[in-house]
């Protein structure tokens, strides 16, 4: 693995000598030590610095810096690929991409692209920081997660969660928050997702139906149940709320209640067919 000293690292990313001592002092980077106690850094230690620097440049809390680097470092390649490298965060999340051609500067907080080789000597760093992100609407990074959520899930869970933080009543953004988080296997945050918005926005019928969903995949049964009866108080013809609470009834064996709400779900049905 090739190292690099201190000097390298201010050649290749510009900052003095000084921003790497906090850096390192902060808790950014553990560098290795070689003869006579020189820092070496390696290749991702590069990259963690040169993003923790645009972090706090970006007046970012040094707690969600240090989260979001160390969630970053876990995602970095051992060397420079040869199509280059791009890093874009939102919040805690970062993402790393190779290539630099495959993300859009307004779907993050700011963007860092580097191509080049360190170990040969050159590293350019393209950095995109996106303040006209604070001129984006809550619809808008709403309309953008939507569109990305084909194409790029990351990116539209960063964009869902922008348009959270434009506007927290924003129920839509956190029902397909907590839809993909779902999909994607990510548990705890969705349901995360899904309680704060209950907090946030209310007894939502569509919200407390997902949130039993997802409770009931998680096998917790009982507070799947107590969801979905919560999502029925608000709208009593959800359909498929009452299809899922009599399979959960089956299966908790409370035939009555089961039979009740597997009748009352084919009800609704019939009358949309009629």
């Amino acid at each position: 693995m090739h190292r690099y000293g201190v000097r390298d690292v201010e050649k290749l990313l510009h900052l003095p000598r000084s921003t790497i001592r906090a850096l390192i002092a902060a808790g950014f980077v553990s560098p290795a030590r070689g003869p006579r106690s020189a820092w070496l850094f390696s290749f991702q230690d590069l990259i963690v610095l040169r993003t923790a620097q645009a972090l706090a440049d970006a007046k970012v809390p040094q707690r969600r810096i240090t989260k979001s680097v160390r969630e970053l470092r876990r995602h970095l390649p051992d060397a420079m690929p040869l199509s280059g490298l791009s890093i874009c965060a939102v919040a805690d999340r970062v993402v790393v991409r190779e290539g630099s051609g495959r993300w859009q500067a307004d779907s993050g907080q700011y963007l860092l692209e580097f191509e080049g080789d360190p170990a040969d000597g050159s590293l350019s760093v393209i950095e995109r920081n996106t303040a006209a992100e604070a001129r984006t609407s809550a619809p808008e990074w709403f309309d953008k997660a939507v569109a990305l959520e084909k194409e790029d899930t990351e990116a539209a869970l960063a964009a869902y969660e922008q348009a959270i933080a434009a506007d927290p009543a924003l129920l839509d953004a956190h029902i397909n928050l907590g839809r993909l988080l779902h999909e994607a296997g990510r548990f705890a945050k969705a349901e995360q997702v899904y309680r704060d918005a209950v907090r946030t926005c209310g007894s939502d019928p569509v919200l407390l139906y997902n949130l039993g969903v997802l409770l009931d995949d998680m096998e917790r049964k009982a507070e799947a149940m107590e969801a979905y009866e919560a999502a029925l108080r608000a709208d009593p013809d959800l359909a498929d709320c009452h299809y899922n609470l009599a399979l959960l009834y089956e299966r908790l064996e409370r035939p009555k209640d089961a039979i009740r709400h597997m009748a009352r779900y084919r009800a609704l049905i019939g009358s949309r067919s009629n």
